[in-house]
């Protein structure tokens, strides 16, 4: 596993930990970064394949844990381990994995998709209870109509009315 970041090493000891020992560890105050310990925010841990392709991707939009530190632990190990799409990480796979972490922005309401762009805005529509939400910056996601076409498949949204919302992120790979 592969990461320079603080925040994707810590998310790469979660999942070795884990996956190798099946032990969920506890975060290091005198070894992170202390904002880690002092900021709440939604995340989303990603994980490739080192030949680009996806291995695991779950996250929060918004806090769902006392700290960032504990958000990130959380949801690297459901990315490793609960994504639907996928089997759980093995130990075999963990030298072929590279680690992103994504550090939600303010999540704002859009009232016209002039106000988006795929490369700096990650989405989220809405319709009742439905959710879909896509990321910014993801190969092949080139287009506003694309973006929002992916979101609306993940939340199973079929027609034309629903809500969209915007967010930065802060990458770290």
């Amino acid at each position: 596993m592969y990461g320079k970041h603080p925040y994707v090493r810590w998310a790469i000891e979660v999942i070795e930990n884990y996956v190798k020992f099946n032990k969920i560890i506890d975060p290091d105050k005198e070894k992170l970064p202390k904002d880690l310990f002092e900021r709440k925010a939604g995340c989303f841990v990603t994980l490739h394949l080192t030949n680009g392709s996806l291995r695991g991707c779950i996250g929060t939009y918004e806090p769902t844990k006392p700290n960032l530190a504990l958000e990130i632990r959380s949801n690297a190990i459901a990315a490793a381990t609960q994504d639907p799409r996928f089997p759980p990480v093995s130990i075999d796979e963990l030298d072929d994995i590279v680690v992103t972490v994504d550090i939600l922005g303010k999540i704002e309401p859009v009232s016209s998709i002039k106000e988006l762009d795929p490369k700096r805005y990650g989405i989220i529509v809405s319709k009742g209870w439905r959710r879909g939400l896509l990321l910014p910056d993801i190969e092949g996601v080139d287009t506003v109509e694309e973006q929002i076409r992916i979101a609306k498949l993940k939340a199973g949204i079929l027609d034309s009315d629903f809500e969209i919302y915007k967010f930065t992120v802060e990458r770290y790979e």
